[in-house]
């Protein structure tokens, strides 16, 4: 069964699931195609913090979320999803943890210099947590430099791939970024990204292309193995290899 370590099923006022039915929907679909373990991760982007007043309404609806889909054998958990902007130099990066996991999922920009993000992930580690880099191979920085993505695991950091991505869904150079990674055995973790409707929380069929290609190996990178080294308190030197 998988683990999902990416998604935005729960209403939070981003481009994530608009209603609690939408978000439901999704985890049901999630749930029907393997998932065991969903993180919903809401977007913190500069122009949609975390105030008091939208983290009490994602609360509420995750819980309601979340006692749905155990109903199905879906284990619902919350998180956030950082876009680095100065202000988060200065917060609590605790309050952003991936459930209760000593982690932070943070994305890199899309274009730009990736040095804030580079700060950003310094001051999770810095405070006693992991940096999960959400999708970097999507970032047209290591698009166009993929060794940076190499700079970014030898700091510890865990890089976490979008499925859609090995699927050709954000076009041929973020496919073959996502390959090259994968070969070059950068990769920690797989998360769907999974939106809306229209894009849904599913990992199985890039499981199978992963699989296909990499043979038995693929199993860890959608299992939640990392994550749960992370739980157990395990000690992993991801610049020497696991």
């Amino acid at each position: 069964m998988f683990w999902d370590v990416q998604s935005h099923v729960v209403p939070s006022g981003d481009d994530g699931a608009q209603s609690l039915e939408e978000g439901i929907a999704l985890c049901r679909t999630a749930s029907g195609h393997g998932t065991s373990v969903l993180f919903a991760t809401p977007h913190i982007w500069p122009s949609l913090v975390l105030t008091e007043e939208r983290e009490e309404r994602i609360l509420a609806a995750h819980s309601e979320l979340a006692a749905e889909a155990r109903a199905f054998g879906l284990d619902l958990r919350l998180g956030f999803e950082l876009t680095p902007a100065p202000a988060l130099l200065e917060d609590d990066l605790g309050r952003y943890r991936l459930g209760d996991l000593p982690a932070v999922l943070m994305e890199l920009p899309f274009h730009g210099s990736l040095r804030l993000a580079e700060a950003l992930g310094e001051r999770i580690q810095g405070s006693g947590l992991v940096p999960v880099i959400a999708h970097p191979e999507r970032s047209e920085a290591v698009v166009d430099d993929p060794g940076l993505a190499a700079g970014l695991r030898a700091r510890g950091w865990l890089l976490q791939m979008n499925a859609t991505s090995v699927l050709g869904y954000h076009g041929a150079a973020i496919e073959l970024t996502a390959w090259r990674l994968l070969g070059d055995d950068l990769v920690d973790l797989f998360g769907s990204d999974g939106h809306r409707t229209a894009r849904p929380a599913i990992l199985d069929d890039a499981y199978r292309l992963v699989e296909s290609r990499v043979g038995e190996g693929a199993r860890r990178l959608f299992d939640g193995s990392a994550l749960a080294g992370l739980a157990a308190g395990d000690s992993v030197d991801l610049a020497q290899g696991r």
